[in-house]
């Protein structure tokens, strides 16, 4: 699967993504291709359409044309690739599949975006499609899109849809408010670059909104059996000065770290951010309870950063990262994340 499968879906139904409008679903409904688990398949299961299917299949086409959907992705931003998983559709799925976008504003309703006036941008072209089976393309897109529509031809099933890309926040909307936001949350740009592993659960899962759901909603690693600590490196969807730090360790209870510290540094690009060297102290290191939310106000004086590190000690699972601050320079419309 190519790298941009490890870059945030933009479409996620946590992140607020949504199927608003489908001109078919006779066969299963719309609202499956953004489940967040796999699709599965129930042995002699049916409805009084026919067989029941995890997806969004629209009834055989015996006229020109072709389906399609409508999807508000979850967060803005720019598309760098999809998914289109056909799982377990084997002899119903369509032979090919295009995506357009539009960056019209995020209260537009369905009906508004169906109508002609709207300007749809084609990002993926009609492209093959294999039956029971994950289809990765990538996208050649430097636009930030809100909307998507998902077109398949010329009718069938498609059981769920990832759309991987980079969070473009609105920060003249995030900032309206006033006050401290999360520099590092996912729906606001935040986005880990590097981690020492991620065996039980990726370090993006710390950045995700409100609390954890179970232990594998967060960041976990193997259990270490040599010397060192675990880390993970999170770019800031905004250069900021961070004020408070809440470590969760919901749901961790025989698996949480000991012990925890943050480190902090100003880069010029994720590449530099990777190195030993430029870190300064932000959290002490601390000790860390199973099952538990820490805040933690009395931070080092890091003054605006880029990026923060977490280490972890030796090992474990973390459920969720907050990174509360002040933006620092401009915050004016939206830009590509990182400041």
């Amino acid at each position: 699967m190519p790298d941009f499968t490890s870059l945030v879906d933009l479409a996620a139904e946590r992140l607020g993504g949504a199927v608003l409008l489908a001109n078919d679903e006779f066969f299963a409904p719309k609202e499956n291709l953004l489940k967040a688990a796999p699709a599965v398949w129930r042995e002699g299961e049916y409805t009084d359409r026919g067989k029941w299917m995890d997806g969004w299949e629209t009834r055989r086409r015996r006229e020109s044309g072709h389906d399609w959907c409508i999807i508000r992705l979850g967060v803005p931003g720019i598309v760098r690739g999809v998914v289109v998983d056909t799982a377990f559709f084997r002899g119903n799925y369509p032979e090919h599949c295009s995506i357009e976008a539009t960056d019209r504003h995020v209260a537009d309703d369905a009906q508004h975006l169906a109508a002609a006036t709207t300007r749809w941008v084609p990002i993926l072209p009609k492209s093959a499609l294999q039956g029971d089976a994950k289809n990765p393309f990538a996208i050649d897109s430097e636009e930030r899109w809100t909307y998507l529509r998902l077109n398949i031809f010329p009718d069938g099933g498609v059981a769920r849809l990832r759309v991987h890309g980079e969070v473009v926040p609105d920060w003249t909307r995030v900032l309206t408010g006033g006050g401290w936001v999360d520099l590092a949350a996912i729906e606001h740009g935040g986005r880990v670059i590097a981690q020492s592993d991620a065996f039980f659960g990726n370090a993006n899962n710390m950045l995700l909104p409100g609390r954890s759901t179970h232990m594998g909603d967060g960041w976990e690693t193997k259990r270490r059996r040599g010397p060192g600590h675990d880390w993970a490196i999170i770019r800031l969807g905004r250069p900021g000065t961070v004020r408070r730090v809440e470590l969760d360790t919901d749901h961790f209870k025989g698996n949480a770290p000991g012990s925890a510290s943050l480190e902090a540094r100003r880069a010029g690009d994720d590449a530099t951010a990777q190195g030993d060297a430029g870190w300064t102290p932000l959290l002490a290191r601390s000790k860390i309870q199973p099952h538990a939310r820490h805040g933690f106000d009395d931070l080092a004086a890091a003054g605006e950063v880029t990026h923060v590190r977490i280490n972890i000690f030796p090992d474990g699972g973390v459920a969720r990262l907050r990174l509360c601050g002040t933006v620092t320079g401009s915050a004016g419309s939206p830009t590509a994340s990182g400041g």
